[in-house]
């Protein structure tokens, strides 16, 4: 999964999030340095893509982008799930998805000091062109599949992907859907077990 995903799936628990939020930008163990929630995220951001990779759903999406993008349609899918959560906001959350992003950008500048420097260098890039928020409309994904066909230096093709998603709209939707109920499941269960 993507940001707002690992974000939501964090459950309201500030230290969880800035935790699961970060995990990508920590290699292997190098983390006991962090507050004991904070590594606790990293655990549970680590269970949600263990789960992710090897659930049969996600998967069906990828291999419709496997053709024309090859390792790159596992992250593709991830963008795209985003995408549908959130367009689909109110279905998962009471808060407005605006004041939840703007709820999470505090809590990222509360812990800059603990923050990875990859995280650092993008958090004033995510914040301006306020990403998480953008997720929901079609011109956010093409920016954020853009960036991410740049950082490959073009070799991914990432950025034609938004063809992909205008052409099987419905059908990326309706995994999510299916997906995302399933994952809330597990994702709950992990972090009660923290």
């Amino acid at each position: 999964m993507n940001f707002l995903a690992h974000i939501y799936l964090s459950f309201g628990d500030k230290d969880i999030t800035i935790g699961n939020f970060i995990a990508d930008s920590i290699r292997g163990n190098k983390y006991d340095h962090l507050p004991q929630r904070i590594q606790k995220g990293i655990t549970l951001h680590r269970h949600i893509d263990t789960y992710t990779d090897s659930h049969k759903i996600p998967k069906i999406s990828s291999k419709r982008l496997h053709k024309n993008y090859s390792h790159y349609s596992r992250v593709i899918v991830d963008i795209f799930y985003d995408h549908y959560l959130a367009k689909n906001w109110t279905e998962y959350s009471d808060t407005p998805l605006e004041i939840f992003v703007d709820n999470f950008y505090d809590q990222l500048e509360e812990n800059y000091a603990i923050l990875p420097d990859g995280v650092k260098r993008m958090m004033p890039y995510m914040i301006s062109d306020n990403w998480l928020v953008n997720y929901a409309n079609m011109e956010g994904i093409s920016k954020v599949l853009n960036g991410m066909n740049r950082r490959t230096k073009n070799k991914s093709k990432m950025n034609f992907a938004i063809l992909d998603l205008e052409e099987h709209y419905a059908d990326f939707e309706k995994e999510f859907t299916m997906f995302f109920e399933e994952l809330i499941i597990f994702s709950k269960q992990k972090f009660k077990s923290l």
